[in-house]
């Protein structure tokens, strides 16, 4: 896999769950975040997806699932994430490269891909991963860094920054951070199958003095009213994509959800080491709970 895996960024050891949520002052992109969720997620389901999990900040949303498989790359994030949910059957713990998923096909009816996007190369090569493990008529709620808003548009019509925000180029303003233009992110979300839909725009309020000055109930309320216009306008630091998978509504399928991430095999048997794959005898380790599938025994 290492010869085509494009630079990820590893969040491996690092504070960033602490440092940026705990003590970072973001107590109000969270809950606005909460509540674009509620309102593009179904209720219920049977499993979900959740790329780029992280900690699991979120993980706790999604209470209608019955099963969710939290993948992430680093493994101190999705350790963190254990820490915090438990173990049990209804949380599946994987250290795993978006690139190359190590999943079935159709074997989720919902995923999420939360402030992942933005630290990726090659987007749309990860969402057409996605797409196949999921079953038709699946939900898919994508969010991320948009590069056409106001504060950007404000930069450039003063002349304080040299690149444009309606082009469509994406850009990267720290290493592997990168801004998309809404009409890009919708064409990728188009060829790699999926059907895009409504559109929320969110962290209306980013902005330090605000957060200080203003109630935070009075913040999240007023974002709250003004997410519902990202069908007509994206001019927010974030924006909510909601897409569906074509097709009449089905179960996911029955029995082991893997699919090896080295040759694409879905023989994969459970021993005390982890999952074997008959198709390359690569062994992906399981350890703790946490299913590793960055580098085989």
């Amino acid at each position: 896999m290492s010869e085509n895996r494009p630079p990820i960024c590893d969040y491996e050891g690092s504070d960033y769950q602490e440092k940026f949520w705990e003590h970072g002052s973001r107590e109000y992109e969270d809950r606005v975040e909460a509540i674009a969720l509620k309102r593009l997620l179904p209720e219920e389901g049977t499993r979900l997806l959740e790329v780029g999990a992280g900690a699991g900040r979120n993980t706790s949303r999604y209470q209608g699932f019955q099963q969710i498989v939290l993948l992430d790359y680093s493994r101190t994030q999705i350790e963190l994430a254990q820490k915090r949910l438990g173990v049990g059957d209804r949380y599946v713990y994987v250290v795993g490269d978006v690139y190359h998923l190590p999943f079935a096909p159709e074997v989720f009816d919902a995923a999420t891909m939360i402030r992942t996007l933005h630290h990726l190369v090659e987007p749309q090569n990860a969402l057409s991963q996605i797409r196949p493990a999921l079953v038709p008529g699946s939900t898919f709620i994508l969010e991320y860094a948009n590069k056409r808003n106001i504060k950007a548009i404000a930069r450039w019509l003063f002349r304080r920054q040299g690149w444009s925000p309606f082009d469509a180029k994406a850009i990267e303003f720290t290493e592997l951070n990168f801004n998309f233009h809404p009409r890009v992110v919708y064409k990728w979300l188009k060829q790699a199958g999926f059907s895009p839909g409504r559109k929320l725009t969110v962290s209306h309020f980013r902005i330090n003095l605000l957060k200080r000055l203003v109630p935070l109930r009075i913040l999240v309320a007023l974002d709250s009213m003004m997410q519902r216009t990202g069908d007509w306008a994206q001019l927010t630091p974030s924006v909510f994509q909601y897409a569906s998978v074509e097709g009449s509504p089905g179960p996911v399928h029955e029995g082991p959800i893997w699919r090896c991430p080295e040759c694409g095999s879905l023989e994969l048997q459970k021993t005390p080491e982890g999952l074997d794959c008959k198709g390359c005898k690569h062994i992906w380790p399981m350890r703790n709970g946490i299913y590793d599938f960055k580098k085989p025994l």
